[in-house]
């Protein structure tokens, strides 16, 4: 049911902020709105995570690249960050610190609630997954990730990373379909709950993200190979554990 779908909107702007109060609570969500980082730490302290958070990237005091690192050490909340419109730099960062997906502003609100949706199915979908399918462990090549915590452990050295839920989602997408090649349109579906948008950046850098997480050896020297014109596949044995 929407209206037990909490989002937290993050804007110092008083008038966007009441405007996606309206728009959004028309559509059927529970809203609640702050203006800095202060602000939201308190809500959170009061109320505790939301179900979405919208995390304008410009505010004073911290900024939304900022917050949404904090945010990352406690939380995989889905956080959908509120960009310039002609800043695509934005757009990358957030997507490295952990985003699950941005919008330019201006936006129209039908835009916007799809996008929150999109991002709710894909993060509730793989709630459950996580639930009843997901084996407790899955080690592939020199890594052992545990689906419970979303950490991955290098078997040898020991190197930990902790991965967001898009980051994870795309790591299980791979790990699912091992030695099978992958669209960018599956991957979208997968970390963002809709299809890929022409020339769209954000599956590129995640790639990256995730590739340099996890490296490379002599015996392991790509991860995930580039098939070009078709897609990605990750090239190592998987083993799962229950």
């Amino acid at each position: 049911m929407l209206e037990d779908t909490r989002i937290l909107v993050v804007d110092d702007d008083k008038e966007i902020c009441e405007l996606l109060d309206e728009y959004l609570s028309k559509s059927g969500f529970n809203v609640a709105a702050v203006g800095d980082g202060v602000e939201l730490q308190s809500h959170l302290d009061a109320n505790g995570y939301p179900d979405l958070i919208l995390l304008d990237v410009m505010l004073p005091g911290d900024d939304g690249f900022d917050l949404c690192q904090k945010i990352r050490r406690d939380s995989n909340v889905p956080i959908i960050m509120l960009t310039a419109v002609s800043d695509e730099t934005d757009q990358i960062i957030g997507l490295e610190i952990g985003a699950d997906d941005y919008i330019a502003k201006p936006f129209s609100p039908r835009q916007l609630v799809a996008r929150i949706k999109a991002v709710l199915r894909r993060f509730n979908a793989n709630e459950e997954k996580g639930e009843e399918v997901l084996p407790k462990h899955v080690v592939f090549g020199e890594w052992r990730l545990d689906t419970t915590s979303h950490r991955i452990v290098h078997v040898q050295n020991h190197e930990e990373h902790d991965l967001s839920g898009s980051d994870f989602a795309l790591l299980m997408l791979f790990l699912t379909n091992p030695n099978e090649v992958i669209d960018r349109d599956t991957i979208s579906m997968a970390t963002r709950g809709r299809e890929a948008l022409p020339y769209e950046r954000g599956i590129d850098v995640q790639l990256s993200r995730l590739r340099q997480r996890l490296g490379s050896s002599e015996q392991f020297p790509h991860y995930i190979k580039t098939m070009r014109g078709n897609g990605y596949k990750l090239a190592t044995p998987v083993e799962y554990e229950h």
